[in-house]
């Protein structure tokens, strides 16, 4: 399942999981990729990226560790605005409508006019919130390291409901119909009731989980710090099939049709087949690999010490650029180019 946008830009739209759809687009959908062959422009944050940036008519929103949202002109390489939070910024910032929304380690959630930068409201947790906002039928859903999953209302950012876990959550929720998924530091894949936070089920897995899920097909995907990839029956959470890799996984899955593609730390990225885990291909891409992948149509991008676009099909390395170190950034993939946050705080277009 690949969420596509469809809506007017001044219309409110979805945006459910990790960076708005399961292939990691940002929004941007499924596109040709071209490989650039040179940098447009240069943009410096003024501290590190450990987040990904998303894109949006013409504006690339990225957060730095030092507590700073860029809205960056696309088209110039330049400041729109800045906007300077409380504390860190770990958590990918999330698009809803005119409004962005990011976590940060102050504790709050904060929701920005797009445009301007203008503070809208912030949503209080009890720890730092690395977790990325999601958000599905008027509500922000999001885990913070008190333990806790909350449910805000998206409009005003008042509380609707908190749950309480047994562990830190550094993971993003993928915010189905009528569940929410997560992971947490205890070690469990939860689904929880999305009106309610109740928890309908919970499976354990052998180690804690920062790794966000995707949902497809009836599967919740999802990787774990003891090595393996989980896929879970999405409506009882009993373990379809798990494949062990050489480390434990902070990556997040991406998913496009019957292909689910995760990093691990042991430096390899890993392409399964959805249904019955079968490895088709993996590929050493870096010495650890953190960051999730992001799907084009006919390629396969992933941020491990530089940038890579792999063939899906086999996962031949077709295309690379020294550029882009990352720890959890993602590139934002265009018709026009491609656009990548790095570790040391650089931010480049590609084109």
């Amino acid at each position: 399942m690949v969420i596509t946008e469809t809506a007017t830009p001044e219309s409110p739209r979805d945006w459910p999981t990790l960076l708005g759809d399961n292939a990691r687009t940002g929004g941007q959908g499924q596109i040709k990729l071209h490989f650039p062959e040179k940098a447009a422009w240069q943009y410096r944050a003024g501290s590190a990226v450990r987040s990904a940036p998303v894109l949006r008519e013409g504006i690339l929103y990225v957060a730095s560790v030092g507590g700073v949202l860029h809205a960056i002109d696309v088209g110039t390489g330049t400041s729109k605005w800045k906007f300077e939070s409380a504390g860190q910024v770990h958590s990918t910032p999330s698009l809803f409508g005119n409004t962005v929304l990011f976590g940060c380690d102050d504790g709050k959630i904060y929701a920005l006019d797009r445009h301007s930068g203008k503070k809208l409201w912030e949503a209080a947790s009890e720890a730092e919130v690395w977790s990325s906002a999601v958000v599905r039928d008027g509500l922000v859903f999001f885990g913070s390291a008190d333990g806790k999953v909350y449910a805000v209302d998206a409009g005003s950012g008042h509380e609707k409901w908190s749950q309480s876990l047994r562990g830190r959550i550094y993971s993003t929720p993928y915010a189905a119909e009528h569940q929410l998924y997560v992971g947490c530091g205890d070690g469990k894949v939860y689904c929880l009731a999305a009106d309610s936070g109740r928890i309908l089920w919970g499976t354990p897995t052998g180690n804690g989980i920062d790794s966000s899920p995707a949902v497809a097909d009836g599967l919740v995907l999802i990787g774990s710090e003891d090595f393996c990839v989980y896929a879970l029956n999405a409506s009882t959470g009993e373990v379809r099939w798990k494949y062990e890799t050489g480390l434990g996984i902070a990556s997040s899955p991406a998913v496009s049709g019957d292909l689910a593609a995760i990093g691990s730390k042991d430096g390899f990225l890993y392409a399964f087949d959805i249904q019955t885990g079968q490895l088709r291909w993996r590929t050493e891409v870096g010495e650890v690999v953190t960051a999730s992948p992001v799907i084009a149509d006919g390629a396969l991008c992933i941020q491990a010490g530089g940038l890579f676009a792999l063939d899906p099909a086999n996962g031949k390395i077709v295309w690379r650029a020294a550029l882009g170190t990352a720890i959890q950034s993602v590139p934002v993939l265009t018709g026009e180019g491609i656009y990548i946050a790095s570790l040391s705080g650089e931010i480049y277009a590609l084109r």
